[in-house]
């Protein structure tokens, strides 16, 4: 059940010019599971009108964690905000990562590694994660992500960390012979070179197609995407979609 509190803002952290890690204390034991997002409403007043939907990142105790990029006027009040200041939230949302029961693989690219670290944390140990993005200083919680993945792979675009290249053509090389479950999150570019790769393999991949919500409670109906079975909003029937039920 979805519910509307205020939570107080222990840390609103910039990690890079433009990605911050906001830390907010629920005021009670919430139910959330990874792949589901939470809608924060930035302030009181009608600019910004609608919430902003932000996925789970981390949850600890009633610590709840958001990682986002600031991209326009919502993000860019929300990063501006400080500790002891409080928000309304509402959630969670969304249909979650299925369970993996055993081993699996993680693609994340730039900041969707924001939508399966909670994965990997309720899970650990058990994830081959393959993190890529444009440059060594957006890997965020390198060091994190060791302590809970099983193997970490990285690539950058410009060669500043390991691999130099996009995130896919790494996977391609290390990890498409594991034939294991696979969850990603990323940009709809690395998406659709990942159903590539997977097009001859009998393996199934679950996605995260959050970057397209606007509104988060599907009244703007700005989130929709093509599906085998039509039109579907990302904000209600998603985020997490079958690699294969998408046409990209």
């Amino acid at each position: 059940m979805n519910k509307i509190f205020k939570a107080e803002i222990l840390k609103n952290q910039a990690l890079t010019e433009d990605v911050y890690c906001l830390s907010i204390n629920v005021p009670f034991n919430i139910e959330a599971k990874p792949g589901q997002f939470f809608i924060i409403k930035i302030n009181e007043r009608f600019d910004p009108l609608l919430g902003r939907p932000f996925s789970i990142f981390d949850l600890e105790d009633k610590t709840l964690k958001f990682l986002y990029r600031v991209k326009g006027k919502g993000t860019s009040v929300l990063s501006k905000l400080r500790e002891g200041q409080n928000l309304q939230i509402t959630g969670p949302f969304g249909k979650w990562y299925p369970f993996p029961k055993d081993d699996y693989i993680v693609i994340a690219g730039g900041i969707g590694i924001a939508s399966v670290f909670y994965l990997m944390k309720k899970f650990p140990k058990r994830a081959y994660l393959f993190y890529g993005a444009r440059h060594r200083r957006e890997i965020f919680y390198y060091k994190e992500l060791e302590e809970v993945a099983k193997e970490v792979f990285i690539s950058t675009e410009c060669g500043t960390l390991d691999y130099k290249g996009v995130i896919t053509e790494l996977f391609r090389r290390k990890g498409l012979h594991l034939n294991l479950p696979i969850y990603s999150c990323g940009p709809m570019i690395m998406i659709r070179e990942l159903k590539k790769l997977l097009k001859n393999k009998d393996v199934p991949c679950y996605v995260a197609t959050e970057e397209r919500m606007a509104c988060g409670v599907g009244a703007c109906l700005g989130c929709v995407i093509e599906t085998k079975e039509g039109f579907k909003r990302v904000c209600t029937e998603g985020p997490v979609f079958e690699i294969g039920d998408l046409i990209l």
